[in-house]
């Protein structure tokens, strides 16, 4: 039977304070699923250990942790909200509350399917680790999914590639997002999963028997350049995001490179620029393919310098180089910032993410409601603050704008579920927008001023028409004139819920 020291052994450094904590609540959730049992035959309390220890392993503090551990208390074996408030205190009531309401819809139909998501949408807002529990949550649901009846099954499945999958991604939590999506691709598409599956197994082949030279070759290499404190691993693309590249490039795998990516992981940002000279002189780069992520992170927070170079033997193989901050951030994501942005906390470390909670207006009330009970007030710091991600303000205010149902559904999937493109403004700035967006989604989500006065517009230096779609790497230079105003015809052209509404909002007024 697992052991909470199994989980105390994960935390870096954990005071006394801590594993009493975590000890209190793994005790507390073991007794009240004493007799509370799986499909499988196992133990109930075993898929609470199994998500408690995934919020351990990917940096969340005590009080999430603790948290997981009673996720299921009050809805399976009927613990009061005051039995947790007495003996864990508001905050994680306020957590194990917010994850029992996400699971109160089922995913069955339009209607509910977009209220279960609107919920999800309003959690993410409140309080972004009620999202975190839920994903560690469906991940050891999805690790025991064949004990489930086959329609439910891909149902849930399917749940799972297109809301939970692309809110990891969104979150930046990547291994989580591919855990998600490689145990859900069977179960959605068996047929294109085994072809993707033999597929990765031919190509792999012949790049992991010349993985060890490659290895030895590139190391001599960052030694001679006197990179000495450094590391190196590989990865494997997914099989899930490999079959969805595949869809991209008309199923032709010889036009995907980042098959094998190698890692080298060093110890500050100069030494990632360091390291990229030094596998340039070893091997030719292939044009067009360096990517500066450091210069110009991702939206979601992911910075790492990307090169695919022409490594003899070994053939095509992506490069990636990166901190082991970076590294941190890569897998973990927003979760990474509870571990190393961690605050005091009425005797716990816990993160600063008060400032989830200020995103919608209409739940401050809550918050204060929250604060007066005794809840644990964390110190909001001004780095907290500046890393509020876009997209989660735009998703509150979407699901406030949108109450049919089907709108809100296809707005949301557009918007926050789609595949991404970063393009960029003449100053260097990284604008994130789903794919297919125009220059008006663009102008919008600079600016309403200059969406509503858009004359024209120009992509790498090029006039281009307003129904331009954009692609990744696109420099894009807005031309405005007080005269301009929106047209109808804008909001076929426009891709984006934000954009949309501005459009609307003048062509009303016009009226």
């Amino acid at each position: 039977m697992s052991d909470v020291k199994d989980i105390i052994n994960v935390l870096s450094k954990p005071s006394k304070e801590d594993v009493a904590f975590i000890t209190k609540a793994y005790t507390f959730a073991k007794n009240a699923h004493k007799d509370h049992f799986r499909k499988s035959g196992e133990l109930y309390f075993k898929h609470l250990f199994a998500t408690a220890k995934g919020l351990a392993e990917i940096g969340m503090g005590p009080t999430t942790i603790a948290a997981g551990f009673l996720h299921d208390t009050i809805e399976d074996v009927h613990v009061t909200p005051e039995d947790i408030r007495k003996k864990f205190g508001d905050e994680v009531l306020f957590l194990v509350e917010g994850v029992t309401k996400l699971g109160s819809l089922k995913y069955r139909g339009t209607k509910r399917h977009t209220e279960a998501l609107r919920k999800l949408f309003v959690a993410t807002s409140q309080d972004v680790r009620v999202v975190i529990i839920k994903l560690l949550d469906r991940r050891h649901n999805m690790q025991t999914l064949e004990y489930v009846s086959p329609q439910k099954r891909k149902r849930i499945a399917l749940e799972t590639l297109e809301i939970y999958a692309p809110i990891a991604d969104r979150l930046g939590i990547g291994r989580l997002k591919r855990e998600l999506e490689d145990l859900a691709f069977p179960y959605v598409y068996p047929q294109e999963y085994e072809e993707t599956r033999k597929l990765l197994e031919e190509a792999t082949r012949h790049a992991l028997k010349h993985l060890p030279k490659l290895l030895k070759q590139l190391q001599k290499a960052l030694v001679k350049d006197q990179l000495v404190r450094f590391r190196t691993e590989h990865r494997v693309k997914g099989l899930y995001s490999l079959y969805k590249k595949l869809e991209r490039k008309g199923s032709d795998i010889s036009k995907i490179h980042d098959i094998l990516a190698v890692r080298i992981i060093v110890t500050s940002e100069d030494d990632c620029y360091r390291a990229l000279g030094s596998v340039h002189r070893l091997w030719k780069p292939i044009p067009g393919k360096i990517k500066d992520y450091i210069a110009f992170p991702k939206p979601n927070g992911y910075r790492s310098l990307h090169t695919t170079v022409f490594a003899g033997q070994s053939g095509t193989v992506e490069i990636q180089i990166r901190t082991e901050d970076m590294h941190r951030r890569a897998q973990y994501g927003i979760a990474s910032h509870f571990s190393y942005k961690a605050v005091l906390s009425g005797g716990r470390r816990e993160s600063a993410f008060e400032w989830i909670r200020q995103l919608l207006p209409s739940l401050r009330p809550q918050q204060q409601r929250l604060s007066a009970k005794g809840a644990p007030k964390h110190k909001r710091s001004e780095s907290a603050l500046a890393d509020v991600p876009k997209w989660i303000k735009e998703m509150a205010e979407a699901q406030e704008e949108l109450e049919e149902s089907e709108h809100f559904l296809k707005a949301a999937k557009a918007d926050f579920f789609s595949h991404r493109v970063f393009v960029f403004t003449p100053h260097g700035d990284v604008i994130d927008l789903p794919i297919d967006a125009s220059p008006i989604d663009f102008a919008y989500n600079v600016h309403s001023d200059i969406g509503n006065h858009i004359s024209g517009a120009k992509v790498n230096g090029k006039l281009v028409s307003l129904d331009t779609k954009l692609t990744n790497g696109d420099i894009v230079e807005i031309v405005t004139k007080e005269s301009a105003m929106p047209s109808p015809k804008w909001l076929e052209m426009a891709k984006t819920t934000l954009a949309k509404r501005h459009i609307r909002s003048v062509l009303q007024q016009e009226r």
